[in-house]
Parts: structure tokens; C-alpha cells; sequence
């Protein structure tokens, strides 16, 4: 792989959010009297934009939904963020990645000061040029915006140097918008039929594969 340019989601791809996220969830859901039990149902979460997410999948309106990410944030700024696994292998992939000479950018719908803090938790800040997310008030959480801006505010002009690495079909269309390949990963939150669909160039199982495709 000759790509010198790497952008990488966060949630699902290089770390395991899962009980953070489903935790703030489930929290979030119980100041509307909606129980969910089981944290796999709340999966879904992990990967779309967190306000369309409500909307989407529960029909809140606009008060609602701002209602429900405030709770949402409640258990997750103080918690639910480092009830977090970072994938085993990950950081010695980026640090090779880096050694390289390879430019690394997190292109994430997670509020970028979010993804700032899940990065300096993992010691992993230092391999990344620059941090691509949404704003706090939902802004800039479309995934093709997000890879979009880290692109222009990193002069990136060879798009054909660029690769997008993501877990969901978001990453996936998200990359495709903008115009640079993508790499879709099985080891997170979607599945072979959704990156498939999505239009992945690549398509890996784990961490191993996606070392032996970028170096």
C-alpha cells in the first residue's frame, strides 16, 4: 500500500467503545421511561452521528434529541469515555504507521474534543497529525464533512494518496463522497454486507490484515 495519507474513525476501529456508549445510552433512554436491557441492542449507536441516532432510531423530535444527548453526555463525559478497550495490536500498528512516514488523521463523528480525550486516555495522540470531528452541537457530524474538512484544513491535494479506514457504512460513504478509497474493518461494528454495500475497496477481518494493506 503506497498511501502516504491514513484517516481512521475512532469508535469501533481503533478502540471498543461499547460499554461507554451503550451505558450512556441506556441512561440517556431511562429519562424518557424507555428501558433497554440488553447493551447489544444499543450497539447501533456505536458509529452514526449520536443526534441522528436518537431521531433515527427512537423518532425524537429536536427537543428530544437535544435532550437526550445532554443526558447522553452526563454519564459519558465523566464514564461512559473510559469504559474503553483500545484493540490489542493498535498501537503498535500506528507507531509503525508513523515511523513510516505516513500521516495519520482520525476522521470521527464523535465531538472532536471527545476523540482528543479518548486519544491522550490511550497514549495515542502523538501518532496523529490532526483530529477531524463534529462540533458539540452536532454540527459537522456527517462523515463525508468530517473527512472533508481534515482534508482541506491539511492541504491534501493527491487524493489518490488518501485511504479512509472505518468500521460502519458511514465511513465507507463518507470516503466515497469525497473521492478516496477505503479500507472497512470487520473487527468492529459492521459487517461484511454493509461495507460490501457501502462500496469498501477493502474489506479486512482483523488488525493483522489491516497491518499487512497499509504498510
Amino acid at each position: 500500500m503506497i498511501n502516504r495519507t491514513i484517516l481512521f474513525d475512532l469508535d469501533g476501529t481503533i478502540t471498543d467503545p461499547k460499554v461507554g456508549i451503550t451505558k450512556a445510552v441506556q441512561y440517556a433512554l431511562r429519562s424518557f421511561e424507555i428501558n433497554i436491557d440488553n447493551p447489544d441492542d444499543l450497539c447501533k449507536f456505536i458509529g452514526p452521528p449520536l443526534w441522528n441516532s436518537f431521531r433515527d432510531f427512537y423518532g425524537f423530535d429536536e427537543t428530544q434529541t437535544k435532550k437526550a444527548v445532554e443526558k447522553y453526555r452526563e454519564y459519558y463525559t465523566d464514564k461512559g469515555i473510559y469504559e474503553n478497550i483500545l484493540y490489542d495490536g493498535m498501537d503498535i500498528m500506528l507507531k509503525k504507521l508513523k515511523d513510516q512516514g505516513k500521516m495519520l488523521i482520525i476522521a470521527t463523528s464523535k465531538p472532536s474534543v471527545m476523540a482528543q480525550r479518548v486519544l491522550e486516555y490511550f497514549n495515542l495522540r502523538e501518532y496523529f497529525t490532526f483530529v477531524s470531528g463534529s462540533e458539540l452541537n452536532g454540527d459537522r457530524s456527517d462523515k463525508k464533512e468530517i473527512i472533508q474538512y481534515a482534508i482541506e484544513k491539511n492541504n491534501i491535494k493527491n487524493l489518490s494518496d488518501c485511504i479512509m479506514v472505518g468500521d460502519r457504512k458511514h465511513d465507507i460513504i463518507g470516503a466515497n463522497g469525497v473521492g478516496i478509497d477505503s479500507v472497512g474493518v470487520l473487527y468492529g461494528y459492521g459487517n461484511f454486507d454493509e461495507l460490501t454495500k457501502a462500496g469498501a475497496k477493502y474489506i479486512v477481518k482483523n488488525i493483522a490484515e489491516l497491518s499487512e494493506l497499509l504498510f
